[in-house]
């Protein structure tokens, strides 16, 4: 349950170099990935991590694994679902997903993006033509982080994190979940459009 980790820090000048080395253990179960006001996210294997539910939010958690696992059956846009289960240590009930390696998609030309968007608007449109809406591609100004915190350029797609807030239109029904999908989409130009000038 350990992960032995080795920093390695090199000075140099015209004169001398030298190699400093710290090793330390650290407990892997306790890595927090991300922390936001009702939840937070914890690395647990290099593949996996877990996103913490305890206090009031314990409801949530089987509402958002259902979500997950119907937009895993649709298609591969949002995180894959893995399991529910327990974090003994910190006594907290935990939704355990797959773990992405999120990169700066300004390192890629803009026809590679634009190539990247068409299929996540494609991706997108069949989410939505299966009941599925995300609602949260875009951040509201007053949440700290980056306003598409929930849009992941991996190295094969763009992917989408985040589906507490989403809605499933057998849930919501017709009139609703339209409005959240014509949302979606004003969302989504806009990133479509900082996504590729910057």
């Amino acid at each position: 349950n350990y992960y032995e980790i080795t920093v390695v820090v090199i000075r140099s000048n015209l004169t001398k170099s030298c190699t400093t080395r710290w090793r330390f253990m650290a407990r892997r179960d306790t890595w927090t990935i991300s922390s936001g006001d009702n939840n937070t996210v914890i690395a647990i294997t290099k593949t996996e991590i877990g996103k913490l539910f305890h206090g009031d939010t314990r409801s949530d958690i089987g509402s958002e694994a259902g979500k997950m696992k119907f937009a895993n059956g649709v298609n591969d846009l949002v995180t894959k679902f893995i399991r529910l289960d327990v974090n003994e240590e910190l006594d907290v009930d935990m939704l355990v997903m797959e773990r992405l390696y999120p990169m700066d998609f300004r390192a890629y030309e803009q026809e590679i993006r634009l190539l990247w968007l068409n299929v996540f608007e494609d991706e997108l449109k069949a989410l939505q033509s299966a009941g599925f809406v995300h609602r949260d591609l875009r951040w509201p100004s007053d949440m700290p982080g980056l306003r598409y915190d929930n849009i992941f350029l991996t190295e094969t797609s763009l992917r989408l994190i985040g589906v507490g807030i989403s809605a499933l239109k057998s849930q919501v029904g017709d009139k609703l979940f339209n409005r959240f999908v014509e949302r979606e989409w004003e969302e989504y130009e806009v990133f479509r459009k900082d996504f590729l000038a910057r």
